[in-house]
């Protein structure tokens, strides 16, 4: 694989009543075209937590938008996304949103893309993540069964995190649970030709 280097990652504000957000700013890529697009998406994500928190009307409202870099090597950039909200109630909410790209066109995958067509992805993940649960002794709201096929993940170096939402898998107080899983452990199901393809390769 030729050498990709990474794409700049800036911070770009945007500000309106009772809410401060920064969001990634992605340029420098190998082409302005995927840049722009990655910049769409990521604008467009960023509206869709705005708007799934709900109304700021309470006096006491606050919002604050954030980003985490996971992953810009190898022609793939993988970020996550941060909304925070107040908006009554006994303490705030926080969101997250990633996304996964490849830098040269601006494409963005789900998770089943991360593996081959057929493969059983749910099941060799959702084993990992359950075997997880035991030994790190999460006290889950329900029994842990199995991950959601589009279930939330990044990617970072040479490993999948599938991560679960607050209130999803556990009580409040666990905050985000994280299952980072290593791409060796799943190599034989991934698609050589995506992100975690990419992390199994030494340059």
């Amino acid at each position: 694989m030729p050498f990709q280097p990474p794409v700049v990652i800036q911070t770009a504000k945007a500000e309106f009543p009772k809410a401060e957000l920064a969001l990634p700013y992605v340029s420098g890529g190998k082409s302005e075209a995927a840049d722009k697009k990655i910049n769409h998406t990521i604008h467009h994500s960023v509206q869709q937590l705005v708007h799934s928190q709900g109304s700021l009307d309470d006096p006491n409202a606050q919002m604050l938008g954030y980003f985490e870099q996971k992953n810009n090597q190898k022609d793939y950039l993988s970020l996550s996304l941060f909304n925070y909200a107040f908006t009554g109630g006994a303490h705030g909410l926080t969101l997250q949103h990633s996304l996964t790209f490849k830098q040269s066109t601006g494409q963005t995958y789900t998770l089943a893309q991360l593996f081959k067509p057929g493969s059983d992805y749910i099941g060799r993940i959702s084993a990992i993540v359950s075997a997880q649960i035991k030994l790190r002794k999460i006290d889950t709201l329900e029994p842990f069964k199995s991950i959601r096929p589009d279930q939330d993940y990044y990617v970072a170096d040479r490993s999948l995190v599938i991560y679960f939402q607050l209130y999803e898998l556990a009580a409040y107080v666990f905050g985000f649970l994280y299952f980072p899983i290593s791409v060796y452990e799943l190599q034989d199901i991934i698609n050589d030709d995506g992100p975690l393809g990419a992390m199994t390769v030494n340059d």
